[in-house]
């Protein structure tokens, strides 16, 4: 199905909350019309936010990005929580009203609610909760292990340190290089973009390696490569359960480490202090052990804020400490790693 996205941020923009929407402005291969925030209303997203690479304005009513040609609304926020803020409302009754779209990442779902579906089917709009999970998702059998693909899984020393972006860049380094590749989306950012996927988060928890399992196993047959989405990190006390069943579900013949250039601790409460490098990468090559030996192919070093020397310094600084490749994929090190990880897969 092709959308023209008109993007909610609602004040969110630069911040790490609106990841959703940075990764549909970056990868979606959807038009995007127009973004809808107050705070940068007049503005474009070039101006604000040039490393996304995309321009087009920055909006302060629904009713502008509709006539910009906006058929989706996206609620591009992932707040705390994952809950819908209240005054959300008005804009999701005018888009419904309008015959829009509405696509929600959110843990509050809209098709739950009786007016806003009436509103849709009234109306011929739409509503897409995409952390919905299906309901035949299995537990875990093993059968992961028995596809022809090789897998990849990118795994993390922390949330929102660049998981979904590696994979993504990695798949599309594969392609470049002549191996037929599939990003496989497991969080809701990622099933936007992909279209389709499980949002694991919302799984019941002995499910999560049977969604990881059910996503494998039903991959294009015509794919040589998966690279699955890591979610949350072994080291966050919140997440690690979905890491771990992930890992475990994926059955991965090969890791990617991606992890933020510099950081001793995780970003969230309680701020758990995280081990050096080279153990967060035996820790995890031990844990996938239990389903199939995958080691650590590269280091995807996510170096958001630091300057091109210190970046080039930092790298090789991990570089020095783990004796793998590492490099940063939105600084045009994708094919780099995707080589370490073709020389891991054809070992």
């Amino acid at each position: 199905m092709s959308r023209t996205w008109l993007i909610l941020t609602d004040g969110y923009l630069s911040e790490r909350n609106a990841k959703t929407a940075h990764g549909v402005v970056r990868y979606s291969r959807d038009r995007v019309a127009a973004l809808l925030d107050h705070n940068y209303a007049g503005k474009r997203l070039a101006d604000v936010m040039p490393e996304l690479e995309r321009d087009v304005p920055i909006v302060a009513t629904l009713e502008e990005g509709r006539s910009l040609g906006a058929d989706t609304l996206l609620l591009g926020v992932a707040t705390p929580g994952g809950w819908m803020p209240d005054h959300w409302r008005a804009w999701i009754v005018e888009a419904l009203e309008n015959g829009m779209e509405v696509v929600n990442g959110l843990h509050s779902f809209l098709s739950d609610d009786a007016e806003l579906v009436r509103l849709a089917e009234e109306h011929g709009g739409r509503l897409w909760d995409v952390r919905r999970p299906p309901p035949d998702i299995p537990l875990f059998s093993g059968k992961s292990l028995e596809v022809p693909q090789k897998i990849v899984a990118t795994v993390g020393s922390d949330c929102a340190v660049g998981k979904k972006t590696v994979a993504i860049e990695l798949a599309e380094a594969a392609e470049a290089a002549g191996t037929r590749s599939e990003f496989v989306a497991t969080g809701q950012t990622g099933v936007i973009i992909a279209g389709r996927g499980i949002a694991v988060d919302r799984v019941i928890a002995d499910f999560v390696a049977g969604a990881a399992e059910k996503l494998v196993c039903e991959s294009d047959p015509a794919s040589e490569v998966l690279l699955v989405e890591g979610q949350g990190s072994l080291w966050h006390p919140a997440y690690s359960g979905v890491t771990l069943g992930l890992l475990h579900g994926s059955a991965p013949h090969a890791l990617v480490f991606c992890h933020r250039a510099h950081h001793t601790a995780i970003e969230e409460p309680p701020f758990t202090k995280l081990p050096p490098v080279p153990e967060m990468i035996s820790t995890l090559e031990l844990m996938a052990r239990d389903v199939r030996d995958a080691p650590v192919a590269c280091v995807a070093l996510n170096t958001k804020g630091l300057d091109g020397e210190a970046a080039r310094q930092a790298i090789e600084a991990i570089e020095a400490e783990t004796g793998l490749p590492t490099g940063d994929v939105l600084r045009g090190d994708a094919p780099h790693l995707w080589a370490a990880v073709a020389r891991v897969l054809s070992a």
